[in-house]
Formats: C-alpha cells, structure tokens, sequence
C-alpha cells in the first residue's frame, strides 16, 4: 500500500509547476501498487510525455515522484517501461520467466541435509569430501552432482528452504558474555592493594602433566606473592589463591586478571567476596598493557629462578612452600624494583621516567607512601614487618633463596622417574 494524492484538478503543466511549487492544495489517499502504476501511465499519456520537451519531460517526472513517493530512479526505469511496452506498465516481480537452469536439485539439497545430520554440520571442506568419498569410493550415484560442488554453493544450499525446513535454522556462534568482573584498567591512586594476577604453566612433558605457578603482584608497591598448585580447577586454585592473599601485609581492595576462565568464575568471586575485596576488574580487548606489570615479573621472577623446565604436578607441594616461604620474602624484603616517576610532556601525554634514585624494595616503597600505617591490616606493624626485612641481609637471603632452590631441584631431579 503508497499514499497518493487526488489531482483531477491538474490538466497543465503550469498547474503541475504550481503543485510542486507548494501552492496547490493537497489532499491524500491510500491506493495499492498496481493503481500507482495505472495512474502513472494514465499522466504520462494525458500530458503527452513522448512530445514533450526536456524541461518540460522533468516537471511530469518530478510530479509524479511527489504523487506516488517513488525515487527518481525508480521514476526513470517506470517511464522506460511505459515507453518501451507500449504504453503499459506492470509489476515484473516474482519468478522470472526464462530462470537460470539448476544444476543442483531438491532431492541433492535434501541429500546434504541427511549427510549434515549424520556427520554433525562439518565444514564445508570436509563435507566437499564426504561428498566426493560418497561417490567416487563407495560409489553412491545419488552424490554424483555433490562430489564437485564448490565451498561457496554448498553453503548456498545450506541457506535455502529445503536444507531449513530439513534440518532447521542454524544460528552463528554467538560470542558469551560474562557478568563477572568488570572490563576495565585499574585506578590505584597511589594505594596498596591493588594486585595484577597472572598464571604461569611449568609445561607437559611425555603425558606427565606439569604444575603451575600463580603470580600476584601489587600496582604501587609491587609486593609479590608466588604459589604453585597441581591443576588449575577450583579445588587446587582456592586455598592457594585465598593464602597468597592474606599473606600481603596491607589490605587488598582489588583483583585485576585476564579474561581466563581460573579467575573469571562464581567460585573466585565469591572467595573475593569473602575477604572483603571490593573491586574485580578484568583486562580490556586490544589493550595488551592492561596486565603488564604481572606479565614483565612472569619473566623476570617465575621464569627466572623457577625456570622454563618441565616440573611434574606431584611436586607442587614442595614448589609451593618454596615460593611461599622462601622466594616471596626475598622479592618483598630483598630485591630492589624500580618505580616510575610519571610527568606529563609538551604534547599532553603522559610519560614514565625510571630513575635510578627511586629504585628501592617493594617493602622500602610500601613504608615510603605518605600515611603508610592506614593501609596495614589489622594486627600488622611496621616494628613487626621491619623485624622480618632485617632478620638476615640481602645477600644472606640470597644465599638462602639459591641453596634452597638448589635442594629443590635435586630433589625434584632424584624422584623423577626416567618418562618424567
């Protein structure tokens, strides 16, 4: 149905010129397709269009637009056809009448649509070959037409009536949004507690499956806690992940990961809500740097003292005590990490400086943040925790941290059976 106009009262081209000038009245109706078209031969032959003039062609065009809310376009092929078949014009919608020969039949649709149902909607590669095997090896004549259909018209012939009502509409994967944690940067302001984490696998080796390493680092301080568990499922993740927490002195307000499922889930939510995390963020798409920081210490610390090495999952527990006990007191107390000073250039951006009188320990920096005692946990001082940073010297520690490593892995080198 097109809305057009009553205008018996138009009988010369100056009225028309009027008409579209606005000064006509005008009044409106509602007609169907075919009596737009009866209308538009019938102006053209009252009007005379064939013996009019260029102008005068374009006024009774730019009428008849207006009446029946065609586009000039449309306009043009209308009058075409009016010129061309004797002064008619019809609706040319529907099946042609001359179509293409098809080379593909009902019954080969229905034929993909019973091989697609018994091998589970395989790609198009792979059911060209179904296809092909059906009739070149086991010789089946009904696959004669489908052992050389081309990628492109094999998936034609899955979109059309047959294939659908045979098998049903299929939908395209749909992407799957999860309402945990929020997608966004972390915004510290310059308070502890804001920790980046991060997993790290020891490897596979000969089916053995190898243990792995969970990576907490604070924003600002930079305080490190490692763990290491056997598998990375809620019942190994859990106690390991809730014990790293609590060992950071001060208090923890937010959790930024990845988009992996070990931290993305109900049950790591909940564990946060339970220790009274407030913020769970999660890294952005196509912002690489958005866990940066826990990325560069995967390399500098895990990879570093832990190795790249194979290490089999039964030895988690040995791992985990000594990068719990050992190997985090050392990176908090004992290794020197440099701090960037932030400053903003002549263009507006903002830069990171890293000199080298910042450079100080993780615990150095948490004592060095103005009104440092209001982040502590309850129960934890200074005097305490600057008891633990000298009980023993940096390079007392060290010594500690490589005999210890050194034990580790001779230990973990004698039990491993030859297949480990």
């Amino acid at each position: 149905m097109i809305v057009t106009l009553q205008t018996q009262g138009l009988q010369s081209l100056e009225q028309l010129r009027a008409f579209l000038e606005g000064s006509q009245p005008l009044s409106f109706e509602v007609t169907s397709r075919e009596a737009a078209y009866e209308f538009i031969a019938w102006t053209l032959r009252r009007f005379g269009y064939a013996h009019l003039g260029k102008t005068d062609k374009g006024l009774v065009s730019r009428y008849l637009c207006k009446v029946t809310g065609r586009s000039r376009a449309q306009m043009t092929r209308l009058i075409a056809q009016y010129r061309t078949c004797g002064r008619r014009i019809r609706d040319h919608r529907g099946t042609p009448a001359r179509p293409f020969p098809r080379r593909y039949t009902r019954e080969d649709v229905l034929l993909l649509a019973e091989l697609d149902a018994l091998h589970g909607t395989l790609s198009g590669p792979a059911t060209r070959k179904l296809c092909e095997r059906a009739y070149a090896v086991f010789g089946d004549g009904r696959y004669a037409r489908l052992a050389g259909i081309s990628n492109g018209h094999l998936y034609n012939l899955r979109h059309c009536t047959a294939y659908q009502h045979r098998r049903g509409p299929m939908d395209k994967t749909r992407p799957v949004k999860v309402n945990i944690g929020e997608r966004r940067k972390p915004a510290p302001c310059g308070r502890p507690g804001f920790l980046r984490v991060d997993s790290v696998h020891q490897g596979d080796l000969d089916g053995i499956k190898g243990l792995y390493h969970i990576n907490l680092v604070d924003e600002v301080t930079q305080f490190q806690f490692i763990g290491s568990l056997e598998r990375i499922s809620e019942r190994f993740l859990l106690p390991v992940l809730e014990a790293l927490i609590s060992a950071f002195p001060f208090l923890i307000l937010g959790f930024h990961t990845d988009n992996g499922s070990e931290y993305i889930n109900r049950q790591v939510a909940a564990l946060l809500n339970k220790l009274q995390v407030n913020e769970f963020t999660k890294s952005r798409a196509r912002h690489t740097n958005d866990n940066a920081l826990v990325e560069s210490k995967n390399g500098s610390v895990v990879r570093k003292h832990l190795g790249y090495a194979h290490i089999p999952s039964r030895f988690a527990a040995q791992v985990n005590h000594f990068a719990q006990n050992v190997l985090s007191p050392y990176l908090n107390f004992h290794r020197p990490c440099f701090f960037p000073t932030e400053a903003v250039d002549a263009k507006g951006r903002l830069r990171k400086h890293y000199r080298y009188e910042d450079m100080m320990t993780p615990y150095d920096k948490l004592k060095s943040l103005p009104d440092a005692h209001h982040y502590l946990k309850p129960g934890t001082t200074f005097q305490q925790l600057d008891a633990r940073a000298s009980a023993m010297s940096d390079n007392e520690a060290a010594r500690q941290l490589n005999q210890t490593r050194a034990e580790l892995f001779r230990s973990i080198n004698k039990t491993q059976n030859p297949a480990a």
